[in-house]
Parts: structure tokens; sequence; C-alpha cells
């Protein structure tokens, strides 16, 4: 999704892309990292909705500039970025005179659709410990360790710290994790697999 009209920028991990009410400045497209997608309510609780990473459509800049509207979500570097911005009037020109683009665009979109449709029934369907447990097997690295705190896996599968603290605990008691702050060990990937899948 290249344009000579695009700006390529490298984008430091922790840096802010956009928050809720800001208006968007163009067709964000990630050659390098991850963005992570977050929703917070007025409580202060906070839900991961996606991250974009190559080839992937933030849903959020798209309806932003679809319709017109600001952002009502926040997009945060989760590691260091190298991405373009296609300006709303280069993006507009694209949409309808690049097929292969606007192909290629499309189908990401369908693709991050089935991801929220997945999120609604994690969270509305699917209780804790398989949340959970889904969510540390996909944040493990190749060491099979997690390294994030109680706090940001609250964030991810949308409940509260205590809850988490809590759950972990349970699942060290149970051998499925070693380890519950800082850096989480999964010690029973079958376990935690079989966790996964539990209703």
């Amino acid at each position: 999704m290249n344009s000579a009209a695009a700006n390529r920028m490298a984008v430091a991990k922790g840096q802010v892309l956009f928050r809720p009410g800001q208006e968007c400045g163009g067709f964000v497209v990630v050659h390098q990292g991850t963005v992570r997608v977050s929703l917070a309510a007025a409580n202060g609780r906070e839900i991961v909705l996606y991250r974009v990473r190559r080839g992937d459509v933030c849903l959020q800049t798209f309806s932003a500039l679809v319709h017109g509207t600001a952002y009502t979500a926040e997009g945060l570097a989760e590691t260091d970025l190298v991405i373009e911005i296609l300006p709303p009037g280069a993006f507009q020109v694209r949409v309808v005179e690049d097929e292969a683009f606007r192909a290629r665009l499309f189908a990401a979109v369908a693709d991050r659709f089935s991801d929220l449709e997945r999120l609604v029934e994690d969270v509305a369907l699917t209780g804790i410990p398989a949340r959970l447990a889904r969510a540390l097997l996909r944040m493990a690295n190749d060491r099979g360790t997690v390294d994030v705190r109680h706090e940001a896996l609250a964030v991810e599968i949308g409940t509260a710290r205590e809850v988490i603290s809590r759950q972990l605990a349970a699942f060290a008691r149970a051998g499925l994790i070693d380890g519950t702050r800082g850096e989480i060990g999964l010690i029973s990937l079958d376990g935690l697999k079989a966790l996964a899948v539990e209703d």
C-alpha cells in the first residue's frame, strides 16, 4: 500500500498514535511492529480490541476516514514501529481508482470484523479462566514465558486486576503456571489449552 503521497516514519514503543476524540490524520499502513487498539470505559476499565500488524487494517482509522468522524479508542505503539500515513484525500482516491488496493483493504476489514466478533463472544460468553488461559497462550514467548503485569492482563481480557491476581494464583496452585509477578512461566501447556476451549 505504498504511495508517493504517503509519509513513512519510525514510531517509538509506548507512543500513543491516536486517542478518543482526535481527528484522523490519514490511513495508517504498518510495515513493522504492532499497534494495540484499546477502549476505556468511564469507570476506568479498559480492554484490548485488536492489534494491527503488517497487512492488517485498523477499523478505528478506516471508520474515521469513511465517516469523517473522530477516533473513539486509543492506538498505542506496543513495539517500535515503521509506518506510513496515507492522507485522507489520497486514501479516497486509492479506494476509488485502485482495484487491487480496494480488494486488499476490504479483505483486511472483513478479517478484522471476525476478530471483533471473537472478542465479543469471549467477553459475553466465556468465563475468566478460559479467557485468561487463551491470553497466556497467545502472549507467550518462545521460552514459554509471558512477560506482563497483572494490569496488562486485565486490559487484555477486559476484567479487573484483582480478578487476574486471584485467577493466576489458582492456576499456580493447579500447577499450570509458575510465578505471578512480572514473568509467568507456562508449566502445563496441555492444561492451559484444555482450559482455553472451555465455555
